[in-house]
């Protein structure tokens, strides 16, 4: 099982990547390539399965081989270890802040954003609750994790980028309540008092709720939710909020350290790669929004059927009939991140 001794999963895959950095420095005397991504936790199936899509196409392509090593991890500490000396060649992190935080540290270019299309972000997701069979506690949408009776999953937005996009949908659901930013808060605390565990990213969050039997929802990105429908049929339903927020995780190739390692044409090819037709068709099968429009509109469910009890045969899943806010509504993540989860912010007030 992937998600089993997900620490010691981590722990081995920064060694193996230690290793590659030290191969990569003799890759010239070699016929393949290696390249280092580093993404969040929740990415890690999407990567092993594109990792062989895209070397199979620089194959095709160049007639060499290459070798793609990967590290996951809760997205702020991922960011963090990019920033004080862990060699990526690209990163694919849960938000823009995250891959901003490596840019302030000076080998990340500026204007990453306007690398690649759709603001360098290759594909979306939302956020989305996940209940036990039969939905017991009879969760429909963000007020109910206010109910004394009801234990939350979601892990730390200090250290998770997918903790943040939580935070931030169950925010924009409370505002378009009509609630004031006090009655907001207020909201946020009784949401936060029902979390029994805040774990460092979301892989660690999914699971305690499914492999160690905490709580009664796990708020998820939409991906981990399908995730857990597919490996374990008939234990869990995904319930879809009334609002929600469309989460972009954002790709950059890391400057300084293509420059170092000689890989910069690989690392803009394995980026631009992931807009691909393959690639888009291979994101929605794995429960990802894909920005093309064509290929979303194939995996999208017909009506507005807000409970999902299994994976559909057909390969329709997306739910669009959902008001999706985004981040320019609360907006520029810089000074959303120092309102809300600096020190301080909000979420220092909430969680005291």
């Amino acid at each position: 099982m992937v998600r089993k001794n997900t620490k010691i999963h981590i722990a081995l895959g920064l060694i193996i990547i230690l290793i590659a950095v030290t191969m990569c420095s003799g890759c010239g005397i070699s016929n393949t390539k290696y390249m280092i991504n580093v993404s969040y936790d929740a990415s890690r199936e999407l990567y092993e399965k594109y990792n062989k899509l895209f070397e199979k196409h620089w194959k095709e392509k160049t007639g060499k081989n290459m070798e793609i090593i990967q590290s996951h991890g809760g997205s702020g500490k991922q960011a963090l270890e990019v920033a004080n000396g862990l060699e990526a060649d690209v990163v694919t992190l849960a938000l823009e802040q995250d891959v901003s935080a490596i840019e302030e540290a000076g080998i990340i270019d500026k204007g990453f954003t306007d690398e690649f299309s759709n603001d360098s972000s290759p594909y979306t997701s939302t956020i989305v609750f996940l209940v036990r069979k039969g939905n017991p506690k009879n969760i429909s949408d963000w007020d109910d994790l206010l109910r004394k009776d009801v234990g939350v999953i979601t892990p730390n937005p200090k250290t998770s980028g997918g903790a943040r996009w939580n935070y931030l949908a169950a925010w924009y659901y409370f505002e378009s309540q009509g609630q004031s930013e006090d009655e907001i808060l207020k909201s946020m605390k009784q949401l936060y008092k029902n979390v029994l565990v805040l774990d460092s990213g979301a892989r660690a969050s999914t699971t305690s709720f499914v492999e160690n039997g905490q709580g009664d929802v796990l708020i998820a990105w939409e991906n981990e939710a399908f995730l857990s429908l597919k490996e374990y049929p008939g234990e869990y339903e995904i319930v879809v909020p009334s609002t929600s927020i469309l989460c972009q995780p954002t790709v950059a190739v890391v400057d300084e350290i293509v420059k170092k390692h000689g890989t910069k044409d690989v690392a803009e090819e394995y980026l631009n790669y992931l807009y691909s037709k393959e690639a888009q068709e291979l994101e929605a099968e794995n429960y990802y929004r894909p920005v093309d429009e064509d290929i979303l509109e194939q995996f999208e469910i017909p009506g507005n059927e807000r409970t999902i009890t299994e994976i559909p045969k057909d390969n329709r899943w997306i739910v669009k009939d959902i008001k999706l806010t985004d981040i320019e509504h609360f907006g520029e993540w810089k000074e959303v991140t120092k309102k809300h989860f600096g020190n301080d912010g909000f979420f220092d007030k909430i969680y005291e």
